[in-house]
């Protein structure tokens, strides 16, 4: 098992930043591939960044590219979304989400574990 913490998120204003962290625990948390997903409502949950377990390869979707950074900390069994130039369509619910992998992984249905959720507004 695997359990998934994340924090990091709040209120900012379009335009502003926000890093949101992602702390694992459990059986050898830093060997499996990291996401971050989020949920709108009235959406369906949606892919944002993935980094595999070395933290060589990532890849983030279209919609975030160039506004977001994955990383990872594997000595702190920590993964880090750093987000910028954040706007009012990216409000959602942020997902951790771990994988049982070494490569990337950007559907849901290829992840084994998920943590709570954070939420992020973008509003002024």
């Amino acid at each position: 098992q695997v359990q998934l913490v994340e924090s990091g998120g709040g209120l900012v204003q379009p335009g502003g930043s926000l890093r949101l962290s992602c702390a694992a625990s459990g059986r050898t948390s830093s060997t499996y591939t990291m996401g971050w997903f989020r949920l709108a409502p009235g959406k369906e949950r949606e892919f944002v960044a993935a980094i595999n377990q070395s933290g060589a390869s990532a890849v983030s979707a279209d919609s975030m590219k160039g506004r977001t950074t994955i990383s990872r900390d594997n000595a702190k069994n920590t993964v880090y979304l750093q987000m910028n130039s954040l706007k009012p369509e990216d409000t959602a619910v942020y997902y951790c989400a771990a994988a049982m992998t070494v490569v990337v992984v950007t559907t849901t249905k290829g992840y084994d574990y998920w943590g709570q959720g954070t939420q992020v507004t973008v509003s002024s």
